[in-house]
C-alpha cells in the first residue's frame, strides 16, 4: 500500500514533465527544419550551377531517402508502403510534400536566386496554413496572430517590389516566384491533411519517400535527366542534402511539430528560413541581399515573433 502511494505522485510528476516537455520538441523540431530547409535553398541553388535539372535532384533525393528508409518501412508499414495511412491519404500527402513538391521547389531554383526560395515559399507557409487551418479544421486565428501575418504579408511585398523593379525584363525570375508561391500552397495543405488524419509524424517521412518513387518514371518524362554530364561530387551533394537531411530528417521534423503544436504554429518557424539562406548564401555562393531585401525580412521575422506571441498563455 506505502509503495502503491509513493508510486502515484512520483508517476504524476513524470506525466507533467513529459507534458511540459512536448512543446519544447516541437520548438525544437520546427527549428531544426528551418534550419536545414535554409541551407537546401542554398544546395538547390547549387544544383542549377552544376547542370542539374529538378528531375536530376528529385530523383537523387527520393532514391536516396527510400533506399535508407526501406528496411524500417517493411518493418513499420503493414500494408507496405502506406500503413495506417491507407493509399488515398498517402497518396494525396504524397502529392503535396512529395515528388511533386520537390520538382516545383527546386524547378524554381532554376530561375530564381536562393534567396528568392527562402522568403517566398516559407513566408507565405504560415498564411496559407491559417487559412487552411480555420477552413479545415475550424480554428480561429487570435487577433494577435493575424497581426503577425500581416506583417509577414507586407515583408514580403517589399521583397517582391524590390526584386521586380531590381530585375530585368524578360530574365525569368518571375517564373521562379510562381514557383514558390505554388510550392508554399502545396505544403500547407500536407501540414493541415497531416494533422487533420492525425498521421504519424515517422510514418509519413517513410511513405513519401517510398510512394515518390512510384510516381518518378513519370517525371522524368516530364523534365529531362542530365546527371550523365555532371560532375560526381555535384551528384553526391544532392543525394546527401536533399536525400538524407532535407528528404527524411527535415520532414520528420516538420511533421512532429505540426502534430504538437499544430499546422498553424508549425509553419511560423518557416520564416526562419531567409536569414539561414542569407547567412548560408553569404558563406557558400558569394550572394548578398539588398537594404530593402533586409528590410523585407527583419519585417517578416519581427511578423512571426508576434504570431507566436499570440499563443502564448496570458
Amino acid at each position: 500500500m506505502t509503495d502503491t502511494a509513493e508510486k502515484a505522485p512520483a508517476d504524476a510528476v513524470a506525466a507533467r514533465a513529459i507534458s511540459a516537455s512536448g512543446p519544447l520538441v516541437g520548438f525544437a523540431c520546427g527549428a531544426g527544419a528551418a534550419l536545414i530547409w535554409g541551407v537546401q535553398a542554398v544546395v538547390s541553388r547549387q544544383s542549377a550551377i552544376d547542370g542539374l535539372t529538378a528531375a536530376d535532384v528529385t530523383v537523387l533525393r527520393f532514391l536516396t531517402a527510400s533506399f535508407t528508409l526501406l528496411p524500417l518501412a517493411l518493418l513499420r508499414l503493414k500494408p507496405f508502403p502506406v500503413g495506417r495511412l491507407g493509399w488515398r491519404r498517402g497518396l494525396t500527402l504524397t502529392l503535396f510534400a512529395g515528388a511533386p513538391f520537390s520538382l516545383v521547389l527546386v524547378g524554381g531554383s532554376t530561375f530564381a536566386p536562393a534567396l528568392h526560395t527562402a522568403v517566398i515559399g516559407p513566408g507565405l507557409i504560415p498564411v496559407v496554413s491559417v487559412a487552411l487551418a480555420y477552413a479545415v479544421l475550424g480554428e480561429r486565428p487570435p487577433a494577435m496572430r493575424l497581426a503577425g501575418l500581416a506583417m509577414i504579408v507586407s515583408g514580403i511585398g517589399l521583397f517582391f517590389w524590390h526584386a521586380a523593379s531590381a530585375a530585368p525584363a524578360g530574365d525569368g525570375v518571375w517564373r521562379g516566384d510562381l514557383l514558390f508561391v505554388l510550392a508554399a500552397v502545396m505544403w500547407a495543405l500536407f501540414g493541415t491533411f497531416a494533422r487533420k488524419w492525425q498521421a504519424d509524424a515517422f510514418d509519413v517521412t517513410i511513405t513519401l519517400s517510398m510512394l515518390s518513387v512510384l510516381v518518378m518514371p513519370l517525371l522524368v518524362l516530364a523534365v529531362p535527366l542530365r546527371m550523365g554530364s555532371a560532375a560526381l561530387g555535384a551528384i553526391v551533394l544532392q543525394a546527401l542534402y536533399q536525400g538524407l537531411l532535407a528528404g527524411v530528417v527535415s520532414v520528420f521534423f516538420y511533421a512532429k511539430a505540426n502534430a504538437i503544436l499544430g499546422s498553424a504554429r508549425a509553419a511560423l518557424f518557416l520564416p526562419l528560413v531567409p536569414i539561414v539562406t542569407l547567412t548560408a548564401g553569404a558563406v557558400l555562393l558569394g550572394e548578398y541581399p539588398s537594404w530593402p531585401e533586409i528590410a523585407g525580412m527583419a519585417i517578416v521575422m519581427a511578423g512571426m515573433t508576434v504570431a507566436l506571441r499570440a499563443d502564448r498563455p496570458a
